[in-house]
């Protein structure tokens, strides 16, 4: 079949400055049939790379491929050499190729054949030793055998295995080593088939070696420290497992793992072994290690001759010897080595002695076991202090004595006997009498040896006794006379006068005798004191008397205000007063008085007389009631305000306001506002009116007459008045102020 198209092109020149156009038109068929494929070789087992002979005036390719089934597809190529993929595994195909331009394709060149290669395998990889590596895979279908590269990482050395299986056993490899494999299969026609993807697989690591123990304790815990030998020609992190026939294991990334908790006398059996991926290695040589030996018990002691011990116990297994300690109670030891049960040491009296013997082998020695303790006839206390640490009682203590168990104290006056026991050197003697002179002994016992009689005593006198009868006579506000009855020998009396309570602390206040009074002077005003006598001797100071209380007067404010708040209202304020819970205030003078009572620390006083001095007073009173007057500056009330206001018009708009005369000597000021214009005037004291000028007409005025204060101000409290004027003012009404 050809297959013809008409390509035309136009060309444009000039002739004589004229345009024209020329069209050319040429015939283009399809290319001929292409020559056959050259080569077809397979890329892998799912493609074919096809070679092929360019051909002129093409302008791409089309490659048709069929099986035995016929056409299977067709695919486009724009040169050579072509990927055919997605074929099918060891299948044959036949293919041809056709060239394709503008005007078609050619036939189809004539058909070759072409196999695809085999899958590869699916590999499957892992280590039953550490010397060896198993690689199984699947079956590959057609294929006659199989071949298995293997190179340790690392190596630059392959190693190639041929097998008609499709299990491979490998021995003879490293231990702890990474491999690298791959494989391929072989097709009945010789092919190499496709190759598999590289598996990494790792052997077992090798059997730790130079496997020791040893014994390590801390915090009186005993633990098997266990140590090998690292291979550092080893691939990836090595995991090491550690175990006892005793039950106990441990696991380290180390070359060392400890064992926990471990006793004495116990037989271990231990194995190392290392694991990886890959698995576990063989495990190490046994090695078989005995612990400390247990302590010895059943200690036993005999004075076997004068100055002479011999302590005894029983034998204990896995033992190579034994040592014994004997302590003193001063602190000296003696020891002594035996690989037999006794040992012979010398021994005095009037010593404690703390025995203990220690088996021991190469793992170490036994814990400490049983102490046995073994005491001498005690000797007599050195050190003996008595002191009086209350009034009635004394407190002895001493330096333990060498063998004594327990001490019996006696304290004896003329009328009483005072016993104590106890295992401690020191005994406190309680509910003696104050003001006494006893006789104290100490006698030492032991259970073994009995009592020591033959110790000294020594003489001590109690502490002074309490005074008592406490008498409070005030002098004054200020000064208290304190007296009480006397009931000791020669001492001194100290009387204290501490400030406490809700009204804050003052210092405290002291005098001393040897009598039976004194006096506290310079008590200060709104305080509670706490009054009290003790009495101080040579054995110490006596316990205080019982209380006694004192309150003084309250204080008065320091600071006092008054601010008026209208003409016939003051505001009165003061600052804290010690001690007081309410006040009286009074503003008092002959024009008359206010009084008011408050718990508060202000007051507001009416009834006020303007332009009037008064007299502030306040009275303070205690919670108990106890008052206090306190007297302060005067204060003047402010200017009285005018009265009986009136204005009249003047020529030029002027205004004059009058008032009635007043006895004031302050001067007095005349404000009129209005919406658009203020206007003021002042007159002097004694005067009772004053001019305004040039008054707006048409406004409305608020008009003010006050008195100004000795600042210069003017008296708030004053009213207004409203007035309008046109041509005449005229009266709107009186208004308070704002």
């Amino acid at each position: 079949i050809f297959i013809h198209s008409l390509t035309c092109k136009s060309i444009f020149f000039f002739i004589n400055k004229k345009h024209c156009q020329l069209s050319l038109c040429v015939s283009v068929s399809a290319p001929d049939m292409m020559d056959p494929i050259r080569t077809v070789k397979p890329k892998d087992s799912r493609t074919l790379m096809v070679d092929f002979s360019p051909k002129t005036g093409a302008t791409s390719y089309v490659i048709r491929v069929e099986n035995t089934n016929g056409f299977f597809r067709e695919d486009s190529a724009s040169s050579s050499p072509a990927e055919i993929d997605n074929l099918n595994p060891y299948t044959e195909y036949q293919l041809s190729i056709m060239a394709v331009n503008n005007a078609g394709r050619s036939q189809p060149s004539s058909p070759v054949a072409a196999k695809t290669l085999l899958p590869p395998p699916q590999l499957s990889t892992s280590s039953p030793s550490n010397d060896s590596i198993i690689v199984t895979w699947p079956p590959v279908s057609d294929a006659v055998h199989y071949t298995v590269f293997m190179y340790k990482f690392g190596s630059n050395t392959e190693e190639k295995y041929n097998t008609n299986n499709t299990k491979l056993s490998v021995p003879g490899l490293d231990a702890g080593s990474l491999y690298v494999i791959k494989s391929l299969a072989w097709d009945p026609e010789g092919r190499e088939g496709e190759g598999s993807l590289y598996v990494n697989q790792t052997t077992r690591p090798p059997t730790p070696t130079s496997v020791s123990v040893s014994v390590v304790r801390s915090n009186s815990v005993a633990r098997l420290s266990v140590s090998w030998e690292l291979s550092h020609d080893v691939y990836g992190t090595i995991d090491y497992h550690v175990t006892s026939d005793q039950n106990l294991n441990c696991n380290s990334t180390s070359s060392s793992c400890t064992l926990s908790p471990v006793g004495c006398g116990e037989v271990h059996t231990v194995h190392v072994t290392a694991s990886n991926d890959a698995g576990p290695s063989q495990p190490s040589s046994p090695v078989v290690f005995i612990t400390f030996p247990c302590p010895p018990e059943s200690l036993t002691l005999v004075e076997s001759s004068e100055g002479n011990c011999t302590l005894t116990w029983n034998t204990v297994p896995y033992a190579d010897g034994y040592e014994a300690f004997v302590k003193k109670g001063d602190g000296g030891e003696t020891t002594c080595n035996s690989t037999s049960n006794n040992c012979t040491y010398q021994c005095q009296c009037g010593y404690t002695y703390l025995m203990s013997v220690l088996a021991y082998n190469l793992a170490g020695s036994s814990p400490e076991g049983t102490i046995l303790n073994y005491t001498t006839v005690p000797c007599c206390p050195e050190s003996v202090s008595v002191s009086a640490v209350s009034a009635d009682t004394l407190e002895i203590t001493w330096t333990a004595s060498r063998g004594a168990e327990l001490y019996q104290t006696r304290a004896a006056d003329n009328s009483e006997v005072v016993l104590c026991n106890d295992t401690a050197p020191v005994c406190a003697l309680s509910d003696l009498s104050c003001d006494s002179s006893y006789t104290v002994s100490i006698t030492p016992c032991s259970e073994i040896s009995g009592c020591n009689h033959a110790c000294k005593s020594h003489t001590k006198d109690t502490a002074p006794c309490m005074p008592s009868d406490l008498v409070l006579d005030p002098k004054n506000s200020s000064v208290v006379s304190v007296s009480w009855k006397p009931n000791n020998r020669a001492v001194n009396y100290t009387v204290s006068a501490e400030s406490h309570g809700e009204y804050g602390q003052n210092g405290g206040r002291t005098c001393t005798t040897s009598g039976n009074g004194c006096d506290i002077t310079e008590l200060p005003c709104g305080s509670s004191f706490e009054f009290s006598v003790t009495a101080t001797g040579a054995a110490g100071r006596s316990l205080p008397s019982f209380s006694t209380f004192l309150e003084t007067d309250p204080c008065c404010p320091v600071n006092l205000t008054v601010a008026q708040v209208t003409q016939a209202m003051s505001n009165v304020s003061w600052s804290h007063a010690k001690a007081a819970q309410s006040f009286i205030t009074s503003l008092t003078s002959p024009r008359g008085h206010a009084r008011c009572h408050t718990q508060d620390s202000h007051c507001l006083m009416g009834c006020i007389t303007c332009g009037t001095n008064y007299t502030v007073t306040v009275e303070t009173f205690s919670i108990t009631g106890r008052a206090t007057n306190c007297t302060y500056q005067g204060f003047s009330s402010s200017p009285c305000c005018p009265s009986g206001i009136k204005l009249y018009m003047l020529a030029s708009n002027s205004l004059r306001v009058y008032w009635r005369s007043t006895a004031s000597s302050r001067s007095t000021t005349v404000e009129m506002l209005g919406t658009s214009s203020n206007y003021t005037c002042t007159a002097s004291p004694g005067e009772n009116s004053c001019e305004v000028e040039n008054i707006q007409c048409g406004d409305v005025y608020r008009l003010v007459v006050a008195p100004l204060t000795a600042g210069g101000s003017r008296v708030p409290f004053c009213p207004y008045r409203l007035y309008s004027g046109t041509t005449a003012l005229i009266y709107r009404g009186k208004r308070s102020i704002d």
